[in-house]
């Protein structure tokens, strides 16, 4: 990997959530990072290695939830304030289930005002 650059996994069983979280993070911090992509959780995990500046982890997939797959990343050595959970639920029911889980954050995709603190911990973290 380049000096300087941050290796970014993007896990959600949407390849269309992935290719919008690639453009996106690779227009907003050009030269910065590198983005890989997984549909396959199963996959992802083979992957993870505590290198990961940043794990973008949906929630809801269909054989293994991002719970699970938040679970093993740490246990990989992927740092949990490394880890952003997203998901369509509403961020109170998020919280619930992820309070306990040491996760730097969790965000509802839908709600323009979870995206604009999205947006805000994305900058922070990239400044790291």
């Amino acid at each position: 990997m380049p000096d300087g650059e941050k290796r970014v996994v993007v896990v959600d069983d949407s390849a269309l959530q992935c290719a919008f979280f690639k453009r996106f993070l690779e227009e907003r911090y050009p030269g910065k990072v590198r983005v890989e992509t997984y549909t396959d959780p199963k996959q992802a995990l083979v992957a993870l290695s505590p290198d990961v500046h940043l794990l973008l982890l949906d929630w809801e997939m269909p054989e293994m939830d991002g719970k699970r797959v938040l679970q093993q990343a740490v246990r990989q050595g992927v740092n949990p304030k490394r880890i952003i959970v997203t998901s369509a639920h509403p961020a109170d029911r998020l919280h619930e289930v992820f309070d306990a889980t040491g996760c730097l954050c969790v965000i509802e995709k839908n709600e323009p005002e979870q995206q604009a603190a999205f947006l805000q911990i994305l900058d922070s973290l990239m400044r790291r």
